[in-house]
């Protein structure tokens, strides 16, 4: 019977020495800062230009993770590259004969990889906000003002929430094309347009990036945007019942099926 801290140090081997993973987090920091810290300075020179409406609902945490929509997908990537490289090269079988224990070392690779996100996720975040903030100028926020810090480190954990998510997906369809071919219209695409669409966008907004993104937003009606029918911690809420979902989807496939 293999250890757990023997299973989670297997899991951190291969994490490391693969470098898609390693590539796909880099990407997920640094398009996630760059995007942001450009719409921040573009938000700054043509801050005269926004009504009277969208100047006073003003959220300058919100605006400088706006780069997350893009740095998310990278973290979806690392999710799905994670799990579903075992299947795709054949290791699934060599991992699961020397970790029979299923449910050890499903869980063992989601904790190495889920905390690395979260790690990655906490410092694109924190980056993310203050560069954000001072290219902002004048209309900027700081760390100690009420629910920014909540908001900050909210970033942080939906962006690691999105990986683990990510490979909840994966553990349950075994393939990292399919898993890919679902998830990156779903957040890109579809739930972007939904979100948009009357009746449809009731809906939307209890999907996974939408709920869990509330996280990251200080004033309600930011930018002029609709309220939802629940808070920040709420949304997050909402998102972790979307992850355990995954993650138990996943585990019961991996217990059933053969490798």
């Amino acid at each position: 019977m293999a250890s757990v801290p023997a299973v989670l140090q297997s899991e951190w081997t291969k994490i490391r020495t693969v470098s898609s993973t390693t590539w796909t987090l880099v990407s997920a920091l640094a398009v996630t800062v760059a995007l942001s810290a450009a719409l921040c300075a573009l938000v700054a020179a043509t801050f005269d230009d926004m009504s009277e409406l969208e100047q006073a609902t003003f959220d300058p945490t919100l605006i400088s993770f706006s780069g997350m929509v893009l740095g998310q997908l990278a973290m979806v990537v690392f999710g799905v590259l994670v799990v579903g490289t075992e299947y795709s090269s054949g290791m699934i079988r060599t991992s699961l004969a020397a970790v029979p224990q299923r449910a050890t070392f499903l869980f063992s690779k989601i904790t190495v990889a889920g905390l690395l996100a979260l790690a990655v996720g906490l410092a694109t975040s924190f980056l993310t906000f203050f560069l954000g903030q001072a290219l902002l100028g004048e209309h900027r926020t700081t760390i100690g003002e009420e629910n920014v810090l909540r908001a900050v480190v909210g970033g942080g954990l939906y962006m690691g929430l999105i990986a683990v998510f990510s490979m909840g997906v994966a553990a349950m369809l075994r393939s990292s094309m399919l898993s890919l071919g679902i998830l990156m219209p779903f957040f890109f695409l579809v739930s972007q347009i939904l979100s948009q669409v009357p009746y449809a966008k009731d809906v939307a907004r209890y999907f996974p990036d939408q709920a869990g993104s509330k996280i990251m937003q200080v004033v309600p009606s930011a930018l002029n945007t609709e309220e939802a029918p629940y808070g920040p911690w709420g949304g997050l809420g909402i998102m972790l019942l979307w992850v355990a979902g995954a993650l138990i989807g996943g585990f019961v496939v991996l217990k059933k099926r053969d490798a």
